[in-house]
Formats: structure tokens, sequence, C-alpha cells
């Protein structure tokens, strides 16, 4: 299988502290991978190893063949979770001139900066200053700008972070037309449902350690199967399920789990007499339960861990 990114042993240190840590990772080509973990988790370091803006300490990190991201920058778009652009340059200008710095001729970007801005919405700004535009506009525009030159690995930093629901739909259209062309896309996030819509395969880093990696669909595999529900009405009850060992409310929505050997359909039965129940599913659980209950795993590992140092 060809790989659009490898890391080895990767570790990343700044002074006394381990940002990443002994990190290996193997990214196929053509596929959508989410990097997965809680602010501070490593995520955004990782990424600008990648990228080649920080150097691991240790470890080696192969893109697309290559031991340096450097020398790829016209196969490469990186859009960084600290968004800005410069306010007083032309919309179209300065999508243009992101594509002339990676290696694009003048005409060609400047043809293809209008041509991206009014396919994507934002004809009418093609001429107007960045100052004026909203910050969903300018997201879109910065977004334009890492893919104006067509890059075949796409590297997105908490991307779907302050957009509306409308500009959010719009940037999970494009990761998935991305795919859809060939291009492989990774994406960071710690929204665990955007992660589950969209990503082929994830990995998780919880204080600088990686949790899981792989498909999607393996990350789930084995793990125990949940009921999953709408529902309208007094959303308490659910704590009273006979046989629920843990329940996940959300407010319209609900992730149960019951003891083992439990029959769901007793279950539905009983929810039907005390609730509205507008989906009832079981199935795997979500990526969001199993990502805290890692988290919770992880926590009190290292719990242990440093109760048992301190009573030596």
């Amino acid at each position: 299988m060809q790989h659009a990114l490898i890391l080895d042993g990767v570790t990343k240190r700044f002074g006394d502290f381990t940002a990443v840590d002994q990190l290996s990772l193997q990214i196929p080509k053509g596929c959508i991978y989410g990097f997965l973990g809680q602010n501070g988790a490593g995520k955004t370091t990782t990424i600008r190893m990648v990228m080649s803006i920080f150097h691991p300490d240790e470890g080696s990190i192969t893109v697309l063949g290559k031991p340096d991201a450097a020398s790829l920058k016209d196969r490469l778009g990186y859009l960084p979770e600290e968004k800005g652009l410069y306010k007083k340059m032309r919309t179209a200008e300065i999508v243009a001139y992101f594509g002339k710095l990676k290696g694009m001729d003048s005409t060609t970007a400047n043809l293809k900066a209008r041509e991206l801005l009014t396919t994507y919405g934002l004809g009418e700004w093609l001429d107007k200053k960045c100052e004026s535009l909203s910050k969903g506009m300018g997201q879109k525009v910065q977004l334009l700008g890492t893919l104006i030159h067509d890059p075949e690995l796409v590297i997105l930093d908490e991307p779907f972070s302050g957009l509306d629901p409308v500009n959010r739909d719009l940037m999970r259209d494009t990761i998935l037309r991305m795919k859809h062309e060939g291009r492989t896309v990774i994406f960071s996030t710690h929204v665990m449902e955007q992660a589950e819509q969209l990503c082929d395969h994830v990995m998780m880093l919880h204080r600088s350690k990686l949790q899981f990696a792989g498909p999607l669909g393996e990350i789930k595999q084995g793990r125990e199967f949940s009921i999953q529900l709408d529902y309208d009405g007094d959303g308490r009850v659910l704590q009273q399920l006979p046989g629920a060992i843990r329940v996940n409310d959300h407010g319209k929505q609900a992730e149960i789990f019951l003891q083992h050997g439990d029959d769901p359909q007793l279950a539905l039965r009983w929810l039907i007499e005390r609730i509205t129940i507008r989906r009832f599913e079981y199935r795997a659980p979500t990526l969001h339960e199993i990502f805290v209950r890692t988290v919770e795993s992880a926590n009190q590992k290292l719990a242990n861990k440093a109760s048992t140092e301190g009573a030596r």
C-alpha cells in the first residue's frame, strides 16, 4: 500500500515538556484521516512537524515519499489553526498570492483565484479588501488559498472551528470532494461527530501519546454495543432504565449501555411507555463514547502509576 505520510517513532520536546512522544503512523493515500485529541494533546505539534515548521527531536517523517515537506510545497496544502489574512489585500489578490507562493505563474494564479472565489459564492467580493469580509468569508478565502494549486496532500488544523452551519457544510463538502478527486486529506479536531461523519481512518493522541490508530470500522470493532436514540420527553427516565449501566444523555439524543446479555428490545418496550422515541438503534458505540472512555482509561492509568511511584 502506498502511503501519503509515514511517522516513525517521532518525538518532540519543548524544554522539559514532551509534546509528542514516540508517535508512529502510516496514512494511506486517497483517504480522509482524522487527528483526534483534546486541546494540547499534541495534534498541532504533529502537523507542524509534518510541514517542517518544527523538526522532531527523535524519529523520522516521510511525506509523499520525501523526508522534508519543504521540498514539496507545490504538492501540499496547509490550513493552520491560527487563521489570518492580510487585511489590506483584495480577496482575489490574496488567493492568487497563495498560489504564486506554491509555484503557480501569475496569469494562471490570477485566473484560478477568481474562478474559485466565484464558484464558492464570493464573486461579489473579488476586488474588495479582506478587512471587509466576515469571519466565515475570511476562513473560506484562506481555504481557497490552501487549495488553489491542486495539492495532493491537504492538511487542515481544526478546519471547522468558528464556522456557522452553512460554512461547516461547505467545509465538509470540500473535504469529501478532495477525497473523490483522489487527494489525501488530514484534519485535526476535538469534535468527534465531525470525524465520525467524514473519516476513513482516525488516530487519537492524549497527553502526547498515541492511544489508537486505524480504520474507523476497526477502531469500533469488538467494543460493546449501545442503544442510540432520539427522543422527546423527560430524559431523567433514561437513568431508571432496568439494566442500564451507563447513560450519555445529550438532551434530545442519548446513548445507553446495557448490562451484558440484556435484550435491547425489552429496553425499547420500557422506553416507549415513558418517552416518545423518534429513532432507536443498537450498534457499535459512537466515536464520542470511545474518545471519552479512552481519556478516562488513560488518566486512570496515569493516576495509578503516580500512586504506585509515590508509595515507594
